[in-house]
Order: structure tokens, then C-alpha cells, then sequence
């Protein structure tokens, strides 16, 4: 294949001759993007600059809660951007205070901090269980506990904090002061906790996530999520959960943790939180509340625009009721991906996952991966990702309708039969 420059432009493709253009040069290859410029939306379906119409099953990766061009965000955006669309937190914002208070309202939590992502969401996690060490237990250099297999970020700390060595390759030396333990094993946690018997005292906190996401789609074990909050509640250790991905209604409550009946001390949201608009947030009970002016910050954080964004998508879920659909459509998918499970047995063994979070898990030996689906549905004019070379992962907007569940999973069929 020839390596060809696009002409008449410094921005120009580079790319394969006979491929379809690959990102512009003056982008930093920072992603293995399809081939594919998305120009239009509406609800559940997306177009591309050819007008070719796409049933959308990734939703920004779980973050356009309301799907696209939603009648209302318009709206109300529209509006904000005609008020006041940033000032800082130097001074008070109005709407900053409405959405936290619907966010305590509708929590454990007793009040909250803002930023822009699920990372930085995490780091600001990360500095509150050292600061949790430092004040409270008199540790110097505390430890945190997470999962394998887990995914916080890709900033420094949470990248520490991340269980998957693939992500950590060629950015050593990471933050110290974290340990992992196999996600739902109690006898991998306690083969840690014998690895840390002289040093205990030293944890400060287990950061964790409820239904892992990046890792692949794996829900939480009830019985060793009560196991989590008794140990934490008896050691004084902070229970924080990652509801990033997971909160915001995405499995079919407001909160994943509460499929698992177990209130964290913490936890931190993003991708739905803003349907589409950069939105971050840490949430924490009193018993955590300990930043004070000058420990942390964002510039950014929580401005007027997204904080009327986040609050527009959440009083859209409760008023349109959209947990019972999330529901309904979340066993639908999970009904049409078991029975293509069963169909193409040689290839798949389960699927898991909750409500508008599920995953199809392709056999290891298979030749199949989740790449090769991905980029076969697009053909079917279907957008699905993976979760790992080995699960597709079905994240549609909250608002998915039952004749489009149907259209999904007949294009994934289609997909996946063209394929072997």
C-alpha cells in the first residue's frame, strides 16, 4: 500500500491509498478511530457526511444519556448560553448549587465536588483518600486498594490506580502506593491482606467500581461488596466507588452500588452525568468531607453550561421515567444477545452486564474479536465497541425505544453471521 499526503492542507489525512482516511496529521495518534465522520444526530441514530444513517449502541461510550440533539438540552442550552456560560468558582453559581443539591437529594452523598471527567473525578478521589490518611489515621504514606482487571483514568494517578498493565506500559514509573486485588475474589483480597499484614494501618481507602466497564462488563458480587464495607467500616478505611461509566441510571437504578444494597463513602461520575457535556464530580459523605480552599480545584469545574446540562438529563430521568425503560430495553438486549449466544455457541459463552450496560463475550478460541464485529456492524450500519479484544459492549442512550433494541440486534446478528 502507498503512503499518500492529502493535498492543499498543513491539517491534511494520512492514510492508505485503496483504505479510507485515517485522522488528520495534525491530530496526535492517540486513537485507532473507524473510518467514519459522523456530521448529524437525532435520539438513537446518527449520520455521516454521506448521509449514510447509523443505529447508535455506544452513545459517546455511555455519555449521551438522552442520545443526540435531545429536544430539551437544546432548549435549555440555548437558553444558559444566552445567560452566562462560565465565571469560575471564584464566585458562587447558581446552577453549580442546583445540581449538587439534586445529586445529595438523590444519594448517600452530602455534598460534592466538580471537575470535567471521570479521571480527574478519580485523582480527586485519590487526593481525598490521602488527605483521609494524613488527617484522620496519622498515615505518611498511605495505600489504596482497587481491582485487576479495573479502568479510573488515564491521568498519572488514576492510571496507578487502573488494574490493567496494558495501559501502563511505557509511562513506569507510576504513582506508588497502590495494591490490587481480583475483583469479587475474597480469597484474592485476603491473600492481599495477608501480603499487607505489617502494614494494615497503612490503607486508606478501596477504590473500586460496582460493574466494571473497560475490564469487561463485570457486575459486582453482592456478598463480597458487603464484605468490602464491613472490612472498611471496621478498619476506618474509605469505600469509594467509580460509578463513571455505571451511574446515572445506566443499569437501571440512579446508582449502580445500589443492585449491591452497599452505600460507599465516596464515589465519582461523568460520561452520562452531562448527556454529551464535560461534566465530572466526586460525591462523599460528611465522614469524607475534608477539602478545604486550596486543596483541590478546577478551573473549569462544574460551570453554569454543564451543570445545566447534567441537571436537564437528570430531571429528564426522572420525568420521563426512564429508569423503567432502561430496565425493560436492558432485558431485551440481554434476551436477543443470549439467544445470539446460543446460535453461534462455537464462538460465545455469556453475556453479562446490567441494564443499558451489557456485554457479548466472544470464546477465546474463537478467531473472532470485538474488533472484527465492530468494524463488520459498521457495514450493517450499527456502532458498537469493545470492552477488551473479547466482549462487544452494548451502551446505548437511556432513551433507546423497543423497536430499535429489535434493530440492533438483528444488525449485530447480521454482523457477526457474515463473519464466520
Amino acid at each position: 500500500m502507498e503512503l499518500v499526503d492529502a493535498p492543499h492542507s498543513k491539517c491534511g489525512t494520512f492514510g492508505f491509498v485503496g483504505s479510507s482516511p485515517t485522522a488528520p496529521i495534525c491530530l496526535m495518534n492517540t486513537y485507532q478511530r473507524l473510518p467514519l465522520k459522523l456530521v448529524r444526530g437525532k435520539g438513537c441514530w446518527v449520520w455521516d457526511q454521506e448521509g449514510n444513517k447509523y443505529l447508535d449502541a455506544i452513545a459517546g461510550i455511555a455519555t449521551c444519556s438522552l442520545g443526540h440533539s435531545h429536544r430539551k438540552l437544546f432548549k435549555v442550552l440555548n437558553k444558559q448560553l444566552r445567560k452566562i456560560q462560565h465565571v469560575s468558582n471564584l464566585f458562587l453559581i447558581p446552577e453549580q448549587e442546583d445540581l449538587a443539591q439534586w445529586l445529595v437529594d438523590k444519594s448517600c452523598a452530602d455534598s460534592v465536588f466538580f471537575c470535567n471527567s471521570g479521571a480527574e473525578a478519580n485523582e480527586a478521589a485519590i487526593k481525598l483518600a490521602r488527605k483521609f490518611a494524613h488527617i484522620k489515621k496519622g498515615i505518611e504514606n498511605p495505600i489504596i486498594l482497587s481491582a485487576k482487571s479495573s479502568f479510573h483514568g488515564r491521568t498519572l494517578a488514576a492510571l496507578s490506580a487502573t488494574g490493567q498493565k496494558k495501559y501502563h506500559k511505557n509511562f513506569e514509573p507510576l504513582v506508588p502506593g497502590f495494591e490490587f486485588f481480583s475483583f469479587n475474589s475474597l480469597k484474592s483480597f485476603q491473600a492481599l491482606q495477608g501480603k499487607l499484614e505489617k502494614d494494615l494501618s497503612r490503607i486508606s481507602a478501596v477504590l473500586i467500581e460496582p460493574i466494571q466497564g473497560e475490564g469487561g462488563i463485570f457486575p459486582g458480587d453482592k456478598a463480597f461488596f458487603h464484605f468490602l464495607r464491613d472490612f472498611c467500616t471496621k478498619h476506618k478505611i474509605l469505600l469509594i466507588f467509580d460509578e463513571v461509566q455505571s451511574g446515572m441510571g445506566r443499569t437501571g437504578k440512579l446508582w449502580a452500588h445500589e443492585h449491591l444494597q452497599v452505600e460507599p463513602d465516596a464515589f465519582t461520575l461523568a460520561k452520562g452525568l452531562g448527556g454529551g457535556h464535560a461534566i465530572g464530580a466526586l460525591l462523599v459523605k460528611e465522614c469524607a468531607n475534608l477539602f478545604e480552599p486550596g486543596d483541590h480545584a478546577s478551573t473549569f469545574g462544574g460551570n453554569p453550561f454543564a451543570c445545566k446540562a447534567a441537571l436537564t438529563v437528570a430531571k429528564e430521568i426522572e420525568s420521563k421515567n426512564l429508569l423503567k425503560n432502561i430496565t425493560s430495553r436492558g432485558e431485551q438486549i440481554r434476551q436477543g444477545l443470549e439467544n445470539i449466544a446460543n446460535d453461534y455457541s462455537n464462538h460465545f459463552n455469556e453475556v453479562r452486564g446490567i441494564g443499558l450496560m451489557q456485554g457479548l463475550v466472544i470464546k477465546e478460541e474463537s478467531f473472532l474479536s470485538s474488533q472484527d464485529i465492530t468494524k463488520q456492524a459498521l457495514k450493517e450500519g450499527l456502532l458498537i465497541v469493545g470492552a477488551g479484544p473479547k466482549v462487544i459492549r452494548i451502551v446505548p442512550p437511556l432513551i433507546i425505544k423497543k423497536k430499535e433494541v429489535n434493530q440492533l440486534i438483528f444488525r449485530l446478528d447480521k454482523s457477526i453471521k457474515s463473519l464466520i
